[in-house]
């Protein structure tokens, strides 16, 4: 919706003739009473006296007070009777008397049956000891003597693997599976871990590039590819 010449006068001529904001907006169609209120405010129209006045006679007629109910007026109370006097109290027994009632033993309390201890277990299924059980860390076990086995009678003064050190030969002779199974056990080559005769067996010279024999030849075909 546009607001035109011919619609500002419009309402302008009926805001001045005392016309509510709803009938305005009637008059002029397809706007709203609070367009109409907001255009007037934007064109500096007079504002409107309030409809509800303060001295207004429906407003200032006060309800009617309820009616006031009469009380009743109060009943003698009958009187009461007078409290019966309260018995006297019998006289204590002589002291021979009470002396010669022989005195009734104390039962002794029967003992409470034991109360079963409550244990936490922690991880691993081990029971915890509570602050007053504390003992002292248990000593370990003194370490177990290693006796040697006895050596079969195949190698028997034959230097064996718990035979080896630094000053003799480390060669070994014979497979690991048999029972037999040493090593030699000579005097080492200074600076070698074999003695002379094995030190030869395990450094060999390398040969010249032009002595060096050549490859031998592929099988017919080339190697086989999977």
């Amino acid at each position: 919706m546009s607001w035109t010449d011919d619609r500002i006068d419009t309402l302008r001529t009926m805001w001045e003739k005392g016309m509510t904001a709803s009938q305005i907006a009637e008059a002029l169609g397809d706007v709203s009473r609070n367009a109409v209120i907001g255009k007037a405010h934007r064109l500096g129209l007079q504002s409107r006296p309030s409809p509800v006045k303060p001295n207004d006679d429906s407003a200032s007629v006060a309800p009617a007070p309820a009616p006031v109910k009469k009380a009743a007026p109060p009943v003698a109370e009958a009187p009461r009777p007078a409290p019966a006097p309260a018995p006297a109290p019998a006289a204590a027994p002589a002291t021979s008397s009470a002396a010669a009632i022989p005195a009734t033993p104390a039962t002794p309390a029967p003992d409470a049956p034991p109360q079963p201890i409550l244990r936490s277990v922690g991880p691993g299924g081990f029971v915890r000891q509570a602050p007053g059980e504390q003992q002292p860390p248990i000593a370990p076990a003194p370490p177990r003597r290693l006796v040697p086995a006895k050596p079969s009678p195949e190698i028997a003064g034959k230097t064996s693997l718990l035979d080896l050190n630094d000053k003799i030969c480390k060669w070994p002779l014979g497979h690991p599976g048999e029972p037999d199974f040493h090593f030699c056990g000579d005097k080492v080559n200074p600076g070698f871990p074999y003695c002379v005769a094995h030190c030869g067996h395990a450094y060999q010279a390398q040969l010249p590039r032009r002595d060096r024999r050549p490859p031998p030849p592929l099988p017919f075909g080339g190697p086989r590819v999977r």
